[in-house]
């Protein structure tokens, strides 16, 4: 559990129920919460996996929902992000090293498959682990596999982003770290409002994204933990992508459809020319930030598919 009179009100409440692991070389330490039923199996577990430059709170609106088709839920906060540990030495934030954390902490709680949905960031952690279990890479005690993988929201395809200002910036060698320094929450609020044609999120939600971010002092680390879009350029074609058409994995593809910063030329592009035997569907009237911004609508459109997944 973690006591921190300094987060605030609704950070402190997430908190108090979750836990930490140490893990690696280092013994980093990464917060993480499981819900329902330890002993569930697979079919019944559900893994969440959340994005740049978000935590897991980023779901804590919808976990009351997905517990009415999961008995098992576990959320946990990359390295970098959120109430994890955000070590400037001993870890290089690729989303080689973010997808072992996420298979330590499945491992921890004794997870041997489950279906998997990610937003962001966190999409292509699950393309690495849809990639590892096509090259038979994944653990053996993950012995059930990935159930089934829904992406939503995340620049996948990074010929088709429409990144913001400040995401090139801190991308750049010189003016990242300058910019890591100079970043205010009215900076901040202001690209985070960018990436929605729709209303987007309230000032309150962004508040306390902000406040996960400066937890135990990560906005020095801004700079460095967005460095993963580079990773995404380097590896998404040869890597990420081809799996993805080949993959027995039922797959779904689901975006709020006034994204700015993840177009709907993205789904729409995966959909078309990369894993055309996914389901697409789209959340109307939201934007990047979509299980934020409406939960409602988010939670019935990721809900169907698990729906029809159950009735083959």
């Amino acid at each position: 559990m973690l006591s921190n009179t300094s987060l605030p009100l609704p950070l402190q409440q997430w908190a108090s129920d979750g836990s930490f692991l140490s893990l690696g070389p280092f013994q980093h330490r990464v917060f993480t919460k499981m819900y329902g039923s330890p002993d569930a199996e697979p079919a019944d577990t559900l893994l969440l996996l959340h994005g740049f430059p978000e935590s897991s709170f980023s779901y804590h609106a919808n976990i009351d929902g997905l517990l009415g088709f999961f008995q098992r839920i576990i959320v946990f906060d990359f390295l970098g992000y959120g109430l994890s540990d955000k070590p400037l030495e001993g870890f290089t934030y690729s989303l080689f090293e973010q997808t072992d954390i996420a298979l330590q902490v499945w491992r921890h709680y004794g997870i041997k498959g489950g279906h998997i949905l990610a937003h962001d960031m966190g999409d292509t952690v699950l393309t690495e682990l849809i990639a590892r279990s096509e090259q038979d890479l994944l653990p053996q005690w993950f012995s059930a596999g990935i159930l089934s993988a829904t992406f939503t929201n995340g620049n996948m395809v990074m010929e088709k982003a429409k990144l913001r200002i400040t995401q090139k910036w801190l991308l750049t060698q010189r003016g990242g770290p300058i910019l890591g320094k100079l970043l205010n929450f009215p900076m901040f609020k202001q690209q985070v409002k960018s990436t929605s044609r729709s209303a987007g999120l309230s000032d309150e939600t962004i508040d306390l994204m902000w406040a996960a971010i400066h937890h135990n002092q990560g906005r020095r680390l801004f700079h460095v933990i967005i460095r993963y879009l580079n990773d995404r350029k380097r590896f998404q074609n040869h890597r990420w992508l081809p799996p993805l058409r080949h993959t027995q994995i039922p797959l779904h593809i689901c975006w709020g459809d006034q994204d700015l910063v993840a177009p709907v030329s993205v789904p729409q592009y995966l959909k078309q020319e990369v894993m055309p035997q996914a389901t697409l569907s789209f959340i109307e009237g939201v934007g990047h930030f979509c299980q934020l911004e409406n939960p409602d609508a988010w939670l019935g459109q990721v809900s169907q598919f698990w729906v029809n997944y159950q009735s083959l």
